[in-house]
């Protein structure tokens, strides 16, 4: 995870020498024997998949009460564990050794714990654990393994953590409060359907909770911690988001980002007595996609999406001023977290040429260092790619976004790969992509783009694919295809394309509504058949995702049209299909029901499935496996 002796080093920069993947010269990373035949004769910086998928990552950062260390995420040993750091560098330490992955982690505000979330093999029903802060113990404060548990916040005073769990109901996340000292919990707000901590009050009496009538429809409620009494402090039916929630250090009002009444994100505060929302910052063009209010309640930090890249910035509120954190890697900026001396904030870093790395901002010196030290497996820097941002005019002239991502000193039509997200309201972004700096070095160019739907540009931009417009989506990727071909960028007979999740209904639907296109095609944890799906998935999201999809009740008959799994017979694209067995999102029926159909009739798809992942892959081995079949199976067709 933290490596030493590969990059170049600047004077006086902190270097965290511990890296399990590699000896000291790097290069003793364990391959298989089909790999280190492949590595012969090539170019000196032409990495095999396994180099890539060793690069490691840091995020989630959280100060410890007296500010002297962070507790963050690596996945150093092949699943997120949690560390600490000293603030000012050094070597990091492990305090969790679980075979499976860690989601979350919080510094108690108070004293030397840590509570944090972790699922088994990928089931994603997390239980909560309290850990000390020397690693030397841990232990669960939730046990309810057939519940997810949501870990939210602790009080001020360290002494009761907040979070939201299933466990009356599959379809219900409730409230709960556990009490440090009784060891016990109790449910502060039942309402039924999907509720998600949001802060708590600075004197520990009251919490703010977002209710989620959809993914992107929340109500805001003030919970009376004693009582259960609530209160719904934004009674309307618009479509809106409250996110980023904090809370005036006298109690008398929030400060959140919302999209209430705006197209776009903003960053406002809401008056609690008389109900009056008031903005702070705004920009007439990109949305403000998180914040984080300094413990004082003087300095708010902001973070900008825009177009896919991140922006950082300092508000002053008295003074209504503004400044911009400069000098920081190009990418994504996420996870903000004020130090209690309210003098540093940590963050994660994460750009195309830059994995994902825990950053301290100094506000007194205005300037920015990076925390953590996340191994990148020796690759240089120099061969890793920045992604041209381009946009393209679709079949109704909607303008869409996509990253082209290039091979070095390539010119003229080459394979592409075209990547779709998932969600459907994810996004593409500027961010490090082991797969994608993989592709690129070995010749491949890839095409992300931002089709109708994904989320960082408003509102009405992310309602264009709801329900009866999902298709419209499909003729984005289409018309993203013919723009490169047009252009002289693709080899049409070589064009693959990819995706996850709801990218991978997408990968689905591309290869039966235009099977001419492609030459391959690789779908990861997809959906085939909506209606199976809604049938089948979590039933606490069902709800949600029937807002975008459409409902079984009421459009059942588009939800079946629009299914791949009825017009497999038109798959005459080689498919590969991977799937965790234990996904509670996209169930693993809907990869055997489309194998079953293309097998059937004649097509070409073979099949990577894993017992121990669920939505997506995230142990080092099996994403190993993963991607070296579908690398292979890439090079065999495009």
């Amino acid at each position: 995870m933290f490596e030493s002796g590969c990059d170049a080093v600047q004077e006086g920069q902190n270097v965290n020498p511990m890296n399990v993947q590699t000896n000291k010269d790097c290069t003793n990373i364990h391959l298989p024997t089909d790999s280190l035949q492949e590595m012969r004769g090539r170019a000196v910086n032409e990495f095999y998949i396994e180099r890539y998928l060793n690069v490691q990552s840091a995020n989630s950062p959280s100060f410890s009460p007296d500010g002297e260390n962070v507790a963050f995420l690596a996945n150093t040993t092949g699943v997120p564990q949690v560390w600490t750091i000293p603030r000012t560098g050094g070597w990091p330490k492990q305090l969790t050794f679980y075979d499976e992955r860690v989601g979350t982690v919080k510094y108690s505000p108070q004293s030397d714990q840590l509570a944090f979330g972790m699922d088994s093999g990928g089931d994603e029903r997390e239980q909560i654990l309290l850990l000390e802060g020397d690693g030397s113990s841990d232990q669960k404060i939730t046990d309810e393994s057939q519940a997810v548990h949501n870990l939210g916040g602790w009080s001020a005073d360290g002494k009761f953590i907040a979070y939201t769990a299933n466990v009356e109901s599959p379809t219900d996340f409730h409230v709960y409060v556990y009490d440090l000292c009784e060891g016990e919990a109790r449910k502060v707000f039942g309402r039924p359907g999907s509720n998600r901590f949001g802060a708590w009050s600075p004197d520990g009496e009251k919490l703010a909770i977002v209710h989620a009538r959809a993914n992107f429809y929340h109500d805001l409620y003030i919970v009376d911690v004693e009582t259960g009494e609530a209160e719904d402090v934004t009674p309307s039916d618009d479509q809106a988001i409250y996110d980023h929630i904090s809370w005036a250090n006298d109690g008398s009002r929030l400060y959140m980002v919302t999209n209430a009444d705006r197209d776009l994100r903003r960053t406002v505060h809401y008056d609690l007595k008389d109900r009056q929302m008031v903005d702070i910052i705004a920009w007439d063009e990109w949305e403000i996609e998180e914040m984080s209010i300094s413990p004082d309640g003087v300095k708010i930090a902001y973070i900008i999406n825009c177009d896919g890249y991140s922006r950082m910035y300092i508000h002053t509120l008295e003074q209504s001023q503004c400044h911009p954190v400069r000098e920081l890697p190009t990418g994504v900026y996420k996870e903000l977290a004020w130090s209690p001396q309210q003098d540093e904030i940590a963050f994660v870093v994460d750009g195309p040429r830059h994995n994902s790395n825990v950053w301290l901002y100094d506000l007194k010196s205005d300037c920015a260092r990076q925390l953590t030290n996340a191994s990148r497996a020796c690759i240089p820097k120099e061969t890793l790619v920045e992604p041209e941002l381009v946009r393209y005019e679709s079949f109704d002239g909607l303008s869409i976004p996509a990253f082209y991502y290039k091979p070095h000193g390539a010119e003229g039509s080459l394979p592409v790969v075209i990547n779709i997200h998932g969600g459907p309201e994810g996004q593409m972004r500027a961010n490090f992509d082991p797969v994608t700096q993989y592709l690129v070095n070995q010749g491949f160019a890839v095409f992300a783009p931002n089709f109708r739907g994904s989320s960082g540009y408003g509102k009405n931009f992310l309602g264009m694919d709801d329900v009866e417009k999902r298709m419209d989506t499909v003729k984005d990727i289409r018309w993203g295809v013919d723009w490169l071909t047009d252009k002289g960028n693709a080899d049409p007979d070589r064009i693959a394309v990819m995706g996850g999740s709801y990218g991978g209904f997408m990968v689905l639907a591309c290869i039966t509504e235009y099977p001419d296109m492609w030459a391959a095609a690789i779908d990861r944890v997809g959906i085939a058949n909506f209606i199976t799906f809604l049938e089948n998935t979590g039933p606490w999201r069902r709800h949600i995702r029937e807002a975008e999809y459409g409902s079984l009740k009421d459009d059942y008959e588009f939800l079946e049209n629009i299914s791949p799994i009825h017009k497999a017979d038109k798959i005459t694209t080689p498919l590969l299909v991977i799937h965790g067995k234990n996904d509670p999102r996209v169930p693993v029926e809907e990869t055997e029901q489309i194998i079953k159909e293309v097998r059937n009739n004649g097509g070409s798809v073979d099949y990577v499935l894993f017992d121990d992942e669920g939505h997506g892959i995230v142990k080092l081995k099996n994403r190993i496996t993963a991607y070296r079949k579908a690398t292979k199976f890439l090079r065999k067709y495009i």
